[in-house]
């Protein structure tokens, strides 16, 4: 931002004069920052805006790019809570008790006590739950509505899959997963991945001792560099058939391909230390180290 700092102070003065109710703009240092961090925040929401839309910001003032960034806050807050109504309509948590104190529990509190005026840059809740894609930087209603983003995705995803389907692949993986903080979504989808890799129906919940053998070679006479070729290929595939030209999910889903894919080899090299010397050699099932993947 090209702005000085000196041109905020105005700002953030009558914020503190309506905080007070007109009676002082004096107010203690830590509101004096909460009131600075909120008119920045304001200021770089209307920034990215001209950035994402291409419309120049040449001329806008501090008090105007203050005003407008306000006005895309209040814009988004009612976006973000569209959004949430929309997901709640069909919402599926799989008993998984974290993704329904997050999303149940915890948005809600979010749109009541949000403070667009004097504490936009705060989040309130915590967002408990984990997604697959990186909103740690992001505050305020941005991190809200990049998570919301987030689970409409993973609700789009996982609502090809009967629930019963989805959890019995949540207990194979982790007969615990109702009470841990792992992502739903990236289970199953690794789940999806393992059976593109053995080649064998989504329908076939439970993998055999051969479908691992078959994805344990593969790891072990392939690079990871062409794996995660042919996998994102399959996977882009995949998106289009059942979910249509739908590239947000496909980039959503992308960006963990590369974690799963380096977690099997991993897995699989465990337990494939022999297997490019001794073809006869198989590894009981119980032993298998891709068995707690999926």
């Amino acid at each position: 931002m090209d702005y000085e700092m000196e041109a905020l102070l105005p700002i953030v003065g009558r914020l503190a004069e309506k905080y007070t109710a007109g009676e002082s703009t004096s107010v203690p240092y830590e509101k004096a920052e909460q009131f600075m961090g909120a008119v920045l925040y304001c200021i770089q929401e209307s920034v990215q805006f001209h950035q994402n839309s291409m419309i120049s910001k040449e001329g806008l003032s501090v008090q105007a790019a203050y005003e407008r960034g306000k006005m895309y806050v209040e814009e988004k807050t009612k976006k973000a809570l569209t959004l949430y109504h929309k997901i709640l309509l069909g919402f599926r948590y799989f008993e998984n008790q974290c993704l329904y104190d997050t999303f149940v529990k915890g948005l809600p509190e979010f749109f009541k006590w949000y403070d667009v005026l004097f504490y936009p840059q705060n989040e309130i809740v915590s967002l408990d739950y984990p997604v697959l894609k990186d909103i740690s930087d992001d505050r305020g209603v941005d991190k809200v509505y990049e998570f919301l983003k987030c689970i409409e995705l993973e609700q789009m995803f996982l609502e090809r899959f009967p629930t019963a389907y989805v959890i019995k692949v949540l207990i194979r993986y982790d007969d615990q997963y109702r009470e841990k903080m792992g992502n739903i979504c990236e289970i199953v989808f690794t789940s999806v991945v393992g059976h593109m890799l053995a080649g064998i129906p989504l329908s076939d919940v439970a993998f055999q001792e051969e479908d691992y053998q078959k994805i344990q070679d593969i790891f072990v006479h392939s690079e990871l560099c062409e794996i995660e070729r042919s996998v994102r290929q399959t996977v882009k595939a995949f998106v289009l058939e059942y979910y249509g030209d739908c590239g947000d999910l496909e980039t959503y889903l992308e960006g963990a391909i590369h974690g799963i894919l380096i977690r099997m080899d991993h897995a699989a090299r465990d337990t494939g230390m022999d297997c490019s010397k001794d073809k006869s050699y198989e590894i009981p099932l119980k032993y298998h180290a891709l068995h707690v993947l999926f």
